[in-house]
């Protein structure tokens, strides 16, 4: 519901825009080129913002925690003889769902790849709102995804602490 009234207030703004840009007076033409540039160069900063993050991501921002629970659930495994059934079930859980958060790393960052591949959207010259707001879309839903998945990621991690000090209460 929300997303179909956003849409429709960018449909909007965007209508008015080329309305005033083509059929507006002198006024309204500079106000429509001042906005559209401006919508250009917040394109450019979240495009720069997406390069950022890739280069984090580059530098194993994640890769290092997931590094870490797997050396962790290493050394529970390798003292799984002294382990109730209850511990080693948890464990594997706990496995999967750092597979799957390595799974969703790695498509996220093949999606940011993807997108920094992708050519700059244009600037300031001529009206494609619509790739530009692709873009923008695109850029958010990759940084909700990896909002996504510093959450799961400190859950797991937290998840994973508990099962150590229980293993190692045992």
């Amino acid at each position: 519901m929300l997303g179909k009234i956003i849409k429709y207030g960018l449909v909007l703004v965007a209508g008015i825009l080329i309305y005033n840009l083509f059929f507006g007076d002198a006024s309204e033409k500079k106000q429509a080129k001042e906005v559209i540039g401006k919508a250009g160069d917040a394109l450019g900063a979240t495009w720069n913002l997406l390069k950022s993050e890739k280069q984090k991501f580059d530098a194993g921002k994640y890769d290092q925690a997931l590094d870490k629970l797997s050396g962790a659930y290493q050394a529970i495994r390798n003292g799984a003889q002294y382990l109730d059934q209850n511990v080693l079930r948890r464990l594997d859980e706990l496995e999967r769902r750092k597979a799957g958060l390595q799974q969703q790393l790695d498509s996220i960052e093949a999606d940011d790849q993807a997108l920094q591949n992708a050519p700059p959207p244009p600037k300031k010259k001529g009206l494609r709102a619509s790739a530009a707001d692709d873009a923008a879309a695109k850029a958010a839903e990759q940084q909700r995804r990896k909002e996504a998945l510093q959450r799961e990621l400190e859950q797991l991690i937290r998840d994973s602490d508990a099962l150590l000090k229980q293993a190692q209460d045992q």
